[in-house]
């Protein structure tokens, strides 16, 4: 039991006198797990032997998502992610960087997009990228985070 500036001994005497007997409250354990989230939670831990992570809507590793993307076919792009869903993705990879794309704007207006589709925003997204200005406008789009 404590005080701080301006607590009187008196005080502290009758806040010790009314929790006096009573038993201070049992931790709960904790669970060591990367818990990640979309709009379901995953949790991935010692026993977890694998994780499926989409990896289609990167730009720098396929050709038809980076295509659909110059071409702003968003929802031709938006379908190769619910794609990945629908064959077990647990984890969506975007990743935007390209030298002939605005890649903020890019990962911006697909990360809303996405944020619009519950197959799609069930499950957590792994925002990819070397520049940090384009995680840090993914990390303000997306749910989930501290």
């Amino acid at each position: 039991m404590g005080g701080c500036c301006g607590t009187t001994p008196e005080h502290i005497r009758a806040m010790a006198e009314a929790v006096e007997g009573v038993t201070p409250r049992s931790l709960p354990e904790l669970v060591t797990a990367c818990r990640l989230s979309g709009l379901e939670p995953l949790t991935i831990e010692k026993e977890t032997l694998f994780v499926n992570v989409g990896e289609r809507t990167n730009v720098t590793g396929s050709a038809r998502f980076k295509r659909l993307i110059k071409e702003e076919l968003y929802e031709e792009a938006l379908e190769v992610a619910r794609q990945q869903v629908e064959n077990g993705a647990q984890i969506i990879d975007i990743n935007m960087d390209e030298g002939m794309l605005d890649a903020e704007a890019c990962m911006v207006r697909f990360l809303n997009l996405c944020a619009s589709e519950p197959e799609i925003s069930k499950v957590p997204i792994m925002v990819d990228s070397s520049k940090w200005e384009v995680i840090e406008a993914g990390l303000k789009c997306i749910q989930g985070k501290a």
